[in-house]
């Protein structure tokens, strides 16, 4: 079949398991071919090919509403909704994005990226529906990674209260982005083994009320027995008694097992749960034989042999350039404990795991529960390093207010990923930390321009003893610096003066100090004398330099890689009016609406922060500022 002339999933109704089974196969070569080149999440796509088209050929969308919870499972979802021939240009920029997305299809009813939403929003659906008397499916697909999410169990509470239609499939792969931890995860794995719970009890049931000799007064003992069962075969025992009728385990690659329980639970009345048992990374051998989950998002890769196309960089990883550290610093200071919401992979913590197997905290993806534990073992004089991407750390925020800020607690934080990440877009790009961090009370914050100012902040970090403190860092790869051999701390809200200037300031920090030096060189050769400033502490600003640029009256331009309402450069202006200065500040970041997905390098373009926008800012700034002097004189 060229699935290039699929433009809806209707005819997947005309077909037959041998025909699905077929067409399955051709979505997985497609997929592992498409994706040696654009990359993307493989693993987790080729572990769902039978159960998304059994969803599809069972269900009517989009009037039935289909929901894919995290959504990087989505691509199988994409290419039967009419998108197979945009794939070659998935993740890239202006191209097909690698979550569900409204816009691109009406099939995508739910845009996600964060997980553990999905049950929430069908709750809401499925509310809707029925306030306005419609009768559709509401279908959301959660994984067991997703469950181990406080708002999954939240929403399971709920849906169970409600009694609502609606029928959850569970996609039980035993990993999410890494291997799941917790007695959720544990009780599924004893559902796997127990075999067909829900079959067997009905089955019994049945039995035992056609035994003539039953009768009426033994009715209600078979109703205990029943009772009895389902305790006794422990798999749906846990939804069941969320208020769930339980079908499973059900083999997630087998298209009549699916058939067969997709029409059980559209029969049944009130909300149903599917438990599939899938194998993630199916169909390539090595992503299904991947024990560590590399498999799970993954750059171009060479077909017939699985090895990664890594880019000619020798520059350390900034997430492996943190964990070294933490671990060099760990080895002397046993108070030091590392708590991590499901991301030993991606912040590259294998390596303290090994070392410290007591001192490293997988919590699974509850990242309000790490940090309100990281203020736990804060009380305890340990020294908890909460190592979180930025746009999963939004997700913890009362928390930091409530549990970590107000009580001035030592949590340190590792953000990693802060700024433009590039292709997982606007749900992944850290840009909004310094805005909802900067204006917390006791809270430090600081980026470093380079890996090796990194390590020293890291040790900084964890000798500070005054309350929370942050540090955020980039995705990829350091500058390739010459790393120092003794770790220093670096003075509270000090900043460095990198260039020494007389016509304007930048004042900048982290990624946007290369191209600060590089603006700062080419004004250079028009005759202007810029100073660049190496900003590294948002929070406390360095009063004693802003005091004395002010008083110097030359423009001040400050550029961030992260959102200009609230940030730093909203700082700056605080600063001057706080302390009386009418300073010509202008403020380069990024704008207030969300960037979509793209290299790294064309969002900066599309939002004009670039060297080159630097030198017009800076050349505008001074223009005025002889325009304002001349109608002064005048």
């Amino acid at each position: 079949m060229d699935l290039t002339k699929i433009e809806n999933p209707g005819f997947l109704k005309d077909l037959n398991n041998y025909e699905l089974e077929q067409l399955a196969g051709e979505v997985r070569r497609f997929l592992i071919e498409k994706l040696s080149v654009t990359g993307g999440h493989l693993g987790a796509n080729l572990g769902v090919v039978e159960l998304t088209l059994a969803l599809h050929r069972h269900f009517n969308s989009p009037e039935d509403k289909i929901l894919f919870d995290v959504g990087h499972q989505s691509y199988i979802h994409k290419i039967l909704t009419g998108r197979t021939a945009a794939f070659d240009t998935l993740r890239q920029y202006k191209g097909l994005c690698g979550f569900p997305k409204r816009s691109e299809s009406e099939h995508d009813v739910w845009e996600t990226g964060h997980s553990s939403t999905s049950l929430s929003a069908a709750m809401g659906m499925a509310l809707a529906r029925d306030m306005k008397k419609e009768t559709h499916h509401v279908v959301p697909v959660i994984g067991d990674g997703a469950l181990t999410g406080g708002m999954a169990l939240e929403a399971l509470n709920h849906i169970g209260h409600e009694k609502r239609n609606l029928t959850v499939i569970l996609n039980d792969n035993e990993m999410s982005i890494a291997g799941n931890v917790g007695a959720l995860h544990n009780a599924l794995g004893r559902m796997r083994s127990a075999g067909k719970y829900r079959r067997v009890k009905d089955e019994l049931e049945y039995i035992l009320k056609k035994i003539p000799a039953v009768g009426g007064k033994l009715a209600h003992t078979a109703e205990r027995v029943k009772d009895s069962m389902k305790y006794f075969m422990v798999p749906g025992m846990l939804f069941e008694e969320f208020g769930f009728t339980y079908y499973g385990p059900i083999d997630g690659h087998d298209f009549k097992d699916l058939e067969e329980h997709l029409a059980y639970a559209t029969k049944t009345e009130g909300p149903v749960l599917l438990h599939v048992i899938t194998q993630k990374g199916k169909g390539y051998y090595p992503a299904e034989s991947d024990q560590k989950d590399k498999w799970h998002g993954v750059g171009p890769y060479k077909i017939d042999s699985g090895e990664k196309i890594k880019p000619a960089d020798s520059a350390p990883a900034w997430s492996q350039v943190i964990s070294d550290t933490v671990e060099k610093i760990a080895e002397k200071d046993e108070r030091v404990a590392v708590i991590t919401p499901a991301m030993i992979l991606g912040s590259k913590l294998e390596k303290f795991q090994q070392r410290f197997p007591d001192r490293l905290f997988d919590v699974g993806i509850a990242e309000q529960h790490a940090a309100t534990m990281a203020a736990g073992l804060a009380t305890q004089d340990m020294k908890p390093f909460l190592a979180i991407y930025s746009t999963f750390l939004q997700r913890a925020y009362d928390q930091v207010v409530h549990d970590i800020c107000r009580q001035n607690l030592n949590v340190v934080f590792g953000i990693d990923r802060a700024g433009l990440v590039g292709a997982d877009g606007e749900t992944h790009h850290g840009v909004f930390d310094i805005a909802f961090l900067r204006h917390l009370p006791n809270i430090v914050l600081m980026m470093p321009k380079d890996e090796n100012e990194g390590q020293h902040m890291v040790h900084t970090a964890l000798s500070y003893n005054e309350g929370p403190i942050a540090f955020r860092f980039p995705r990829g790869n350091g500058l390739g610096v010459p790393m120092d051999s003794n770790l220093k701390t670096i003075p509270i809200g000090k900043w460095d003066v990198l260039k020494q200037g007389t016509d304007a300031v930048i004042l900048t920090f982290g990624t946007t100090i290369p191209m600060a030096m590089e603006a700062a060189k080419e004004l250079q050769k028009q005759g202007k004398n810029i100073e660049v400033v190496n900003a590294r502490f948002i929070k406390p600003l360095d009063e004693d330099y802003l005091h004395t640029c002010m008083q110097r009256n030359i423009p001040i331009l400050t550029v961030e890689e992260a959102a200009l309402a609230g940030g730093f450069g909203s700082a700056i202006l605080e600063f001057a009016e706080e302390n009386h200065y009418m300073p010509r500040v202008k403020r380069m970041g990024i704008p207030d609406r969300f960037v979509e997905h793209g290299s790294v390098n064309e969002l900066l373009e599309e939002i004009n922060l670039t060297k080159e926008q630097i030198a017009i800012e800076i050349n505008q700034l001074l223009t005025q500022g002889k325009v304002e002097n001349n109608r002064k004189r005048a």
